[in-house]
């Protein structure tokens, strides 16, 4: 089997390729919280499959929660193995060169229960979101990649849980660490949530972003993996910064919600979309810092990716409880974490970010004076259509017999 080259940065898609959206979707405006990139009514929507597909309709039209949206399995898609037991049902889709797994070329026999069916393995990917930051138990991170494997599992088996995730992570850490380790791990579900600390920094570079996250999807896809995505709110809103600092950095949180977006359309993803303003507005999910989940926020991500999952019989145990076990962050540790992790974290952003941040608030303030804001959005819907236009075609499926 042969998988067509990369295409250089910004070159044309071949005709009948895919590309992955003709027009990329947009989540919200500049400054607020809207719908999953792709979503939008009227918008155009992500494409799927070689060749391109039937535009994706409107949340609505396709039935999603208010909450979550499931990116359904396309006809593009890698089969996927079942969990009751035997051996893999697809063949491996050779892996993208850049993610190298550890594992060799075929995958790592799964451990069996004591009833001999096979162990469901899940492993997540990303940064502090996924790591558990906001849920500490017993002076330990759990977070809702914990939570959520304890609903996890298969008859006669338990749920085999690991977790790659690292606090401040990067699209390029999950490219080059996580993705590779987990590929040796062989999980059935893989979750990749990242991005947001790449909006945060002064390289930040959506076809960048885009080309990783594509070949760490495609390699846990095209080793029989089934992914879990999620959409996520932009920092500025979270933090409720000022207008001409708060759009910059949606606009960029906007890019990375499309491009998952569009490869949750591409590799069959079940896709949670975190971004509403339900979600956002909800202070009693989140802690004292304003970007992570309390336990209760780390829970409801949990409940709603189980929801998810148990729709397609991938989860068989009981979804996790609604109700946190701990009790919430007194005042004063809230004002200790401010006065010492926040304090610490504002120095970083001030030396990386800041001085790229106000330059960007400045052309905002000048746009804005001069009526011409619109060119900033045109400026950014073109580099995220360059960087969608630049991923690989759909891989092509392998399957046994074929």
């Amino acid at each position: 089997m042969t998988t067509e080259p990369r295409r250089p940065r910004g070159a044309a898609a071949p005709a009948g390729a895919s590309r992955g959206a003709d027009v990329p979707g947009r989540c919200g405006r500049a400054g607020t919280a809207g719908p999953c990139a792709g979503e939008a009514a009227g918008g155009q929507a992500a494409r799927s499959g070689a060749g391109g597909g039937q535009a994706t309709p409107p949340p609505a039209a396709r039935g999603e929660a208010a909450i979550g949206a499931v990116s359904p399995s396309g006809a593009g898609g890698p089969e996927r193995r079942g969990y009751g037991g035997g051996g893999p049902a697809v063949a491996a889709v050779p892996q993208p060169r850049a993610v190298a797994s550890a594992a060799g070329p075929t995958r790592a026999p799964a451990p069996t229960g004591t009833a001999g069916a096979r162990v469901l393995r899940f492993a997540s990917l990303g940064d502090s979101l996924t790591e558990g930051v906001g849920d500490r138990v017993d002076g330990a991170w759990r977070g809702w990649a914990a939570l959520l494997a304890q609903g996890l599992g298969t008859p006669g088996g338990h749920a085999e849980f690991r977790n790659f995730a690292v606090s401040g992570a990067l699209s390029r850490d999950v490219h080059e660490t996580q993705a590779p380790a987990a590929l040796a791990y062989a999980p059935d579900l893989a979750s990749v949530i990242v991005g947001v600390n790449d909006t945060l920094r002064h390289g930040f570079d959506i076809h960048d972003l885009a080309v990783r996250l594509d070949e760490v999807c495609a390699a846990l896809s095209g080793s029989g993996t089934r992914l879990l995505t999620a959409c996520l709110p932009d920092p500025g809103a979270m933090l409720g910064l000022p207008a001409p600092l708060a759009r910059p950095l949606a606009r960029r949180q906007r890019a990375v919600n499309a491009v998952v977006h569009v490869l949750s359309e591409r590799y069959g993803a079940v896709h949670l979309h975190l971004g509403d303003a339900s979600w956002v507005e909800d202070r009693s999910l989140w802690s004292a810092d304003r970007l992570h989940p309390g336990e209760r926020g780390h829970r409801a991500i949990a409940r709603r990716f189980h929801e998810l999952l148990t729709a397609r019989g991938l989860a068989l145990g009981a979804p996790p409880d609604s109700e946190p076990e701990q009790p919430p962050p007194s005042r004063t540790a809230k004002a200790v974490w401010l006065a010492t992790a926040g304090t610490g974290w504002v120095a970083r952003r001030c030396t990386d970010l800041l001085p790229q941040l106000l330059a960007l608030a400045g052309a905002e303030v000048r746009h804005w004076a001069g009526g011409t804001s619109s060119r900033l959005d045109h400026l950014a819907e073109n580099a995220l259509r360059s960087a969608l236009a630049s991923l690989s075609p759909a891989p092509p499926v392998a399957r046994m017999g074929e």
